[in-house]
């Protein structure tokens, strides 16, 4: 065996890891909120392009956390991505958490149309808001299917009585139409989104932007609790331009 230090708990690998990511990212102009974000990004896929290729729309991290706060329901594209995503982080929030590609209706949809269930799920999953009351929209993400994030893009863009989505994570993975997607999503007018420019992304850092919006979340619930502190969020801020290094970001 090699001198390695490697019988380490859980909590101090994250720890080391976040300062080794901090130490070898070098100098950047994301704000520390968003920081947290991107830093876990690159947490979770061990690339540092993350730095210079995520894009944050103006008040997204605020409304992120709002909503989980509001207990909107999450969508995800993928089990992958619903598997990777934190339940104990999220706390007593109830948020309902679902992937509808295997769901029955979302098949026969597919099915029927001939439409990848990724964008059947995206049909099936507004009637999910519905039946369950959001008036408000859900929180949707996206790590592996451009399908599904274009056709919410089209179906929110061609019928406003449709809830807005209180906040889409458009991070697909891929070489065809992954790139287009996050172009689409970025000039898309929605107000608020986490995305990158480029092919990267996928299920893992998808799930890993809800982990890090909950674990946001949950530090300002316990600030909100302490005696002669308050919360840094007051609600989401008005829709701008979004977000990139060297332009500052969600405070």
């Amino acid at each position: 065996m090699t001198g390695t230090e490697w019988k380490l708990k859980p909590s101090d690998i994250e720890a080391k890891s976040f300062s080794i990511i901090d130490a070898e990212a070098g100098a950047h102009d994301w704000d520390p909120r968003s920081w947290q974000l991107v830093r876990r990004l690159i947490h979770t896929s061990a690339d540092f392009d993350y730095v210079k290729d995520t894009v944050i729309s103006p008040g997204a991290i605020e409304a992120g956390i709002q909503a989980l706060n509001d207990g909107s329901i999450v969508l995800t594209d993928t089990n992958m991505a619903l598997s990777g995503i934190n339940l104990r982080r999220l706390g007593n929030f109830g948020n309902t958490m679902a992937c509808l590609v295997d769901d029955i209706r979302v098949i026969n949809l597919a099915t029927k149309t001939g439409m990848t269930r990724s964008m059947a799920a995206v049909d099936v999953g507004f009637s999910t808001i519905s039946h369950q009351g959001q008036p408000e929209g859900a929180i949707w993400v996206f790590g592996n299917a451009p399908t599904g994030l274009f056709r919410l893009l089209e179906r929110v863009k061609n019928d406003p009585s449709l809830p807005t989505p209180r906040l889409v994570v458009g991070l697909p993975v891929g070489f065809v139409n992954a790139l287009e997607s996050k172009k689409a999503l970025i000039d898309s007018g929605l107000p608020y989104f986490i995305t990158n420019r480029g092919r990267k992304g996928g299920s893992n850092v998808a799930a890993a932007t809800i982990n890090a919006l909950s674990a946001l979340a949950r530090e300002e619930c316990s600030l909100a609790q302490t005696p002669g502190t308050s919360g840094s969020a007051n609600g989401p801020s008005s829709p701008g331009s979004p977000k990139e290094p060297g332009e500052g970001g969600d405070s």
